[in-house]
């Protein structure tokens, strides 16, 4: 209930004092959207997070000649 309060007050504010309900609408969708897209958004990132370190641990180790090193 806290965010649909707190997008409510934040939209008023951003449509400005003269518009109305009209933030306060704004506002609220764009709560009910995040608390539906976030977490899908948080499951995507930790899936690439997931398959980046997978990725990395199946490939080789890099092979450098031994003519690159200094001595």
């Amino acid at each position: 209930m806290f965010g649909k309060l707190a997008g409510a007050w934040l939209g008023e504010k951003i449509a400005g004092r003269n518009k109305g309900a009209k933030g306060a609408i704004i506002g609220y969708g764009a709560a009910a959207l995040a608390r539906r897209s976030v977490p899908t958004l948080a499951a995507v990132s930790l899936l690439g997070w997931g398959y980046r370190k997978w990725r990395n641990r199946r490939r080789p180790a890099a092979a450098y000649p031994s003519d690159a090193s200094p001595a």
